[in-house]
C-alpha cells in the first residue's frame, strides 16, 4: 500500500509529525546541557528523572482516555499542550519555568502517542499495519537525525526564534488536526448484564478504572511481553549509555579514510557521533525496506531474530576497537532495531481488543520506562568490570528477552487452542 492510498488521517499525520519531530529534536539533545549549566549536574540529573516518571503514568491514563473519549480529542489536547509549552519556553526568562515547559512537552508526548498508535491500528489491516508503523518510525527518526544537526546552529544562535517556530509548527498541527482529522475509535462492545448491575450499584469511577487496568496487568501474555521488552530495551539503550563510554575510553585516533599523506582521523567522542549517524541513516533509509522484506515472517521469528542481532552486535564490540569493525557491529545491532520496532507496534495493536487498543498501547510504554530506569546500572558496573563482561551482560539481556518471547508465544498459542476447542 503506497502513501497515496493511505487514509487521509494517516497522510496528514505523517507529514505533520515529520516536521514536528525535526523541530523538536533541534531542542531535545541540548536541553540536558542547558539544565546542567543552569542547575548543576547533580540537580539536573535528579530533575530529569521526573518527566519520564510522570510520562509513564500519563501514557497509561491517556491510552484509557483514547479508548473512552476517542483518539482525536486526546491528540488535539496533547498537541495543544505542546503548543502552550513552546509558548511558555518562548516567553520564559527563568530556568525553572523552562523546566516546567520541558516537563509539559514530555507529558504532551506521553498523552499523544497511545492515541496516535491506536489510530494507526484502527485505519490499517494486519497485512499493511507493520509497514505503516515503519513509515511513522522513519519519520520520527528523520527528526532524530536532522534535528540535532540543525539545532547545533539554531539552538545556540537563534534559540528564541527557534522556540517561536516550534510553537507555530505545533499550532499549525493543531489547526489542521482540528479541521481535517476524523475520529476512528471502534464502537464499544455492548455491556453485559453483569456490567449493567455494576452500573446500577453506582460503583465509583476509580473502581471502574482500576478494574480496567487490572484486566491488562493480570494478562499473562502481556506481562511476558513487558518483561521481554524491558530486557531487550536494556540492551538497545546501551547505544546511548555504555557504548558511548566504551568508545570514549577505548577508541584511539584512527584513520577513517586516507590518501597518500593525507588522512581523516576519528577518535573517542567524534567517532561516537559517526556511529550514531550510521544508526540514524540506516533507520531513515532502510526501515520501510526491511519491514517489507520480513512481511512473511511470524511475529515470533521477528522478535527473536531482532533480539539476537541486537545482543550479538553489542557482544562483538568487545573483541576489537577498530573503527571499521565497530561500524560493522553497529550495522548488525541496528538491523535488529529495524526488525523489532514496527513488529512490536503491530503486535500490540493486533493483540489488544479493539475497544482497549489505546490502553494497551499506553501500558506497553512500561517496557521502555523500566528499561530506561535499569539500563544505566551497566555504566555503574563498568567501573568494576571490563568491556568483555559488560558486553556479555548486554548479550545476556538480549537472550533473556528471547526466553520471555518464547514463553509469551507458547502461552498465546495455548490460549488460542483453548478458545478454539
Amino acid at each position: 500500500m503506497s502513501w497515496l492510498q493511505w487514509d487521509t488521517n494517516l497522510k496528514i499525520r505523517l507529514v505533520g509529525e515529520t516536521f514536528f519531530s525535526i523541530f523538536l529534536w533541534m531542542l531535545l539533545p541540548f536541553m540536558t546541557l542547558y539544565f546542567s549549566d543552569q542547575f548543576g549536574k547533580n540537580i539536573a540529573g535528579l530533575l530529569l528523572i521526573i518527566p519520564p516518571i510522570l510520562g509513564m503514568g500519563l501514557s497509561l491514563f491517556g491510552g484509557r482516555l483514547a479508548d473512552k473519549l476517542g483518539r482525536r480529542p486526546i491528540m488535539l489536547v496533547a498537541v495543544g499542550i505542546q503548543a502552550i509549552m513552546f509558548f511558555i519556553f518562548f516567553l520564559s526568562s527563568s530556568p525553572w519555568l523552562d523546566f516546567f515547559a520541558f516537563t509539559g512537552l514530555t507529558l504532551g508526548a506521553s498523552l499523544y502517542h497511545p492515541a496516535s498508535e491506536a489510530m494507526v491500528a484502527d485505519l490499517t489491516n494486519e497485512e499493511e499495519r507493520n509497514f505503516v508503523f515503519a513509515m511513522f518510525y522513519t519519520a520520527m527518526n528523520l527528526g532524530v537525525v536532522a534535528g540535532p544537526l540543525l539545532g547545533a546552529f539554531f539552538f545556540v544562535h537563534y534559540r528564541t526564534e527557534l522556540l517561536f517556530a516550534c510553537m507555530l509548527v505545533s499550532l499549525a498541527m493543531l489547526l489542521v488536526y482540528f479541521f481535517i482529522l476524523r475520529e476512528t475509535k471502534p464502537e464499544q462492545p455492548k455491556q453485559s448484564d453483569k456490567t449493567n448491575v455494576a452500573i446500577k450499584k453506582k460503583e465509583s469511577w476509580l473502581l471502574n478504572e482500576l478494574r480496567s487496568f487490572k484486566i491488562i496487568f493480570t494478562d499473562k501474555v502481556f506481562g511476558l511481553y513487558i518483561l521481554a521488552g524491558t530486557a531487550v530495551f536494556m540492551a538497545f539503550l546501551q547505544m546511548d549509555l555504555y557504548m558511548a563510554v566504551y568508545i570514549k575510553e577505548n577508541v584511539t585516533a584512527q584513520s577513517l579514510i586516507w590518501w597518500g599523506n593525507w588522512s581523516f582521523n576519528l577518535e573517542g567522542a567524534s567517532f561516537f557521533g559517526w556511529m550514531m549517524a550510521l544508526n540514524g541513516f540506516m533507520v531513515v533509509t532502510l526501515t520501510a525496506a526491511i519491514t517489507r522484506s520480513i512481511s512473511a515472517w511470524s511475529d515470533k521469528k521477528a522478535f527473536m531474530v531482532a533480539s539476537l542481532l541486537g545482543g550479538l552486535g553489542f557482544f562483538l564490540m568487545s573483541f576489537s576497537s577498530n573503527i571499521w569493525y565497530l561500524f560493522f557491529c553497529m550495522m548488525v545491532l541496528t538491523l535488529g532495531e529495524l526488525i523489532r520496532t514496527p513488529v512490536a507496534l503491530g503486535f500490540i495493536s493486533k493483540y489488544a481488543p479493539e475497544h482497549q487498543r489505546g490502553q494497551y498501547m499506553g501500558a506497553s510504554t512500561l517496557q521502555f520506562t523500566f528499561g530506561r530506569t535499569f539500563a544505566p546500572l551497566l555504566v555503574t558496573l563498568s567501573s568494576l568490570f571490563g568491556p568483555f563482561v559488560i558486553f556479555s551482560m548486554i548479550f545476556l539481556f538480549a537472550l533473556l528477552s528471547i526466553y520471555f518471547y518464547q514463553r509469551m508465544f507458547a502461552s498465546l498459542e495455548k490460549r488460542e487452542k483453548s478458545l478454539s476447542a
